[in-house]
This record gives structure tokens, C-alpha cells and sequence, in this order.
């Protein structure tokens, strides 16, 4: 089930092809979401310097479908490659980058929950794309699309069970590695938690993304801050709660960008957890999500004076269970989209 807007947009090839229909179905308003984006203005500014060849580099030698994908994803905008790539690194070259998001997990004897609040530039409002991407070989996902943007970095589940539900980390010295954006689309080529949380580990990072991870079949939720620095690897508590800054142990050796709404999502959250005790439902989990707080910035990002220039533009529940993936998603607090992602590889 789908709402006009919300189609899902189906896919398939090698790399470089796939990445060409990805890049020519953003095609025809990318330019328009470009000359408004004050983050896109920042990053053009790292044109023709040596770091970017660095992050290029490391990709090719870690992530060569991805890249690939990147590569093609440019002949499809008609942009150039070295844009299309300055683009997907914005992470490593503009720390305050304007890419929020609040992901709760719930785990249970009956049922594994994911819910997540994906929220971006207010220009994007009304405009989220939904994709069926089937690489050859691969198990294929579904995801929320930016424009531009590699799959991954936002949420999915792929057809071996895995969901990937990724948070925005403003990390403060990034070093020569695999962009982090081209990394989180790699998971989504794993076919366990476990493979995922290997990969995560053990390439060499540029950044850092919190990765909630999950799987069909399985009650465990895990949440990885794979960052510069470290990957740090935690067993989600029965409901946990997760928002723009790093929170495990050990974080304080790294230094980070926290935000005014990153600082009282995740306060809202621990109060909201609080209130509903340890067993929050599906219902409960979206209702957290859609939570406009008494005080402070709310977890719902709906203002058009955001303080970090966001807004909530989709809501993502997750319901994982034994034979695959149900998946719903709101926008503006209406559900837009549902389907079921059978597990279909292994």
C-alpha cells in the first residue's frame, strides 16, 4: 500500500547501473534541492582537494561496488563525479552537516521493534522517495532515498532480514577512511547483524554514523557508533533509545558537535522511556516518535526555525518478525506506505 508521492521505485543491475537509475530518478528536482542547500554550498568548497582523493581512494580500495554505484548515480544526474562524490562526504567535510534523526528499539519475548524518524532538509518535505534497489548477487533492500545520496544512510531492510537504521554523528576530526555514507550502504549488503557489525569494524572509517542493526528471526537489537576513532558495539536494552550524539561509554575521547535538539531528543526519549515502562508496543513506539515536547526542542521536528535546519520528514516502524520485515511509513503523521519484506536470501 502506497499514497501517491510514496511510490516505491524499483531497480536492479550491476553497480554502475543502478546507480544510474538512482541518479536519474532524482534527476529532474535535484538541481532545485541543490541551489538551496546551504550544506551543498559549504562542501563545494573542498573541490580539487587532496582529502577528497583520500576518501575516494579508501572507497575504491574497501567499497568498489559502492563507489561504482556513486560513479553511475552521476551520469544519471548529469553532474559531474567529483560533485556527486563531495556530496556523499559531506559528513567528513562539514561537521554541522544538517542530517538529524531518532531511532527507538524494543525487544521483546514476542517481537523485535525498530522505529525511526528520519529528518532532513525542510525542502524535502512532500518529496521522499522510496526504493527497491536489487543488486545483482546481493539480497536487495528497501529504503528511503535522498536525492543524490546513496541508500543506506537513512532506513532499510534488505531481503536476507537485516534492518539498518542509521543516526547522524557530528564528529569533529575525521580521518582517511571509507565515507561513512558509502559504508552504511555496504550493510545493506550483509546478510546477518554480525556480518554487518565485521564490516563496520573492521574498515577503516572516515567519520561516524550510529548504526541500529536488527534481524529477522533474532531478539537482539544492536547499537554500533562506528566512528573515526572506534566501534563501539552494544546490545540494545529491552527499549533504548537513540539521537544524534554519541552516548557510549568511552565517547568523551572523541570530540563531537552535540546540538541544543540532539541534547533534548535524547533527554525526551530517556523521560518518555520512563513513562511508558519496558514493554512499549508498535503503537507506542511512533507515538514517541511523533512526540512534540512540553519543553525544550521536541523529538517531532516540524518548525520551520529548527535550530539544526531539519524536519521530520518520514517516520519509519519496523516490525521484525520470523519470515521477514514489516515496514510502515508516515509522513506528517499519516501512514503513506506498508509493505512486507519477505527474507528471501541468506
Amino acid at each position: 500500500m502506497s499514497k501517491q508521492g510514496w511510490e516505491l521505485h524499483r531497480i536492479a543491475g550491476e553497480p554502475y547501473e543502478i546507480g544510474r537509475q538512482l541518479g536519474e530518478l532524482a534527476r529532474p528536482g535535484f538541481d532545485a534541492y541543490m541551489r538551496q542547500s546551504a550544506a551543498w554550498r559549504a562542501v563545494r568548497a573542498w573541490r580539487g582537494h587532496a582529502f577528497v582523493q583520500y576518501l575516494r581512494d579508501a572507497a575504491r580500495a574497501h567499497c568498489p561496488a559502492q563507489l561504482a554505484e556513486l560513479d553511475g548515480m552521476a551520469a544519471g544526474l548529469g553532474w559531474r563525479a567529483e560533485d556527486v562524490l563531495l556530496w556523499n562526504c559531506r559528513g567528513e567535510l562539514v561537521h554541522g552537516t544538517p542530517d538529524g534523526c531518532t531511532t527507538l528499539a524494543a525487544v521483546s519475548a514476542d517481537e523485535t521493534l525498530i522505529a525511526h524518524n528520519e529528518d532532513g532538509d525542510p525542502f524535502l518535505l512532500g518529496k521522499g522517495m522510496l526504493v527497491d534497489v536489487q543488486p545483482k548477487g546481493k539480497p536487495g533492500f528497501i529504503s528511503f532515498y535522498y536525492p543524490g545520496s546513496l541508500p543506506g544512510h537513512t532506513f532499510a531492510a534488505n531481503r536476507a532480514g537485516l534492518v539498518q537504521a542509521i543516526n547522524n554523528l557530528r564528529i569533529r576530526q575525521p580521518a582517511t577512511g571509507v565515507p561513512r555514507m558509502i559504508l552504511s550502504r555496504a550493510v545493506l549488503d550483509a546478510a546477518t547483524p554480525d556480518e554487518a557489525v565485521r564490516l563496520l569494524r573492521d574498515t577503516p572509517r572516515a567519520s561516524g554514523f550510529h548504526h541500529t542493526l536488527g534481524a529477522t528471526g533474532e531478539r537482539r537489537v544492536l547499537s554500533v557508533e562506528a566512528t573515526a576513532m572506534r566501534c563501539s558495539i552494544e546490545s540494545a536494552a529491552r527499549v533504548s533509545g537513540h539521537a544524534n550524539h554519541m552516548i557510549h561509554p568511552g565517547c568523551e575521547a572523541e570530540a563531537q558537535i552535540v546540538t541544543d535538539s540532539s541534547r533534548d531528543r535524547q533527554a525526551r526519549m530517556a523521560v518518555l522511556l520512563e513513562e511508558r515502562g519496558t514493554q512499549p508496543d508498535a503503537h507506542a513506539l511512533v507515538d514517541m516518535l511523533h512526540d512534540k515536547a512540553p519543553a525544550c526542542l521536541p523529538i517531532y521536528r516540524e518548525d520551520p526555525d529548527d535550530p539544526d535546519g531539519e524536519n521530520t520528514l518520514a517516520t519509519a516502524l519496523f516490525q521484525l518478525r520470523d519470515d521477514g520485515v514489516a515496514l510502515r511509513v508516515h509522513a506528517q503523521r499519516v501512514v503513506v506506505f506498508e509493505t512486507f519484506v519477505a527474507r528471501t536470501a541468506a
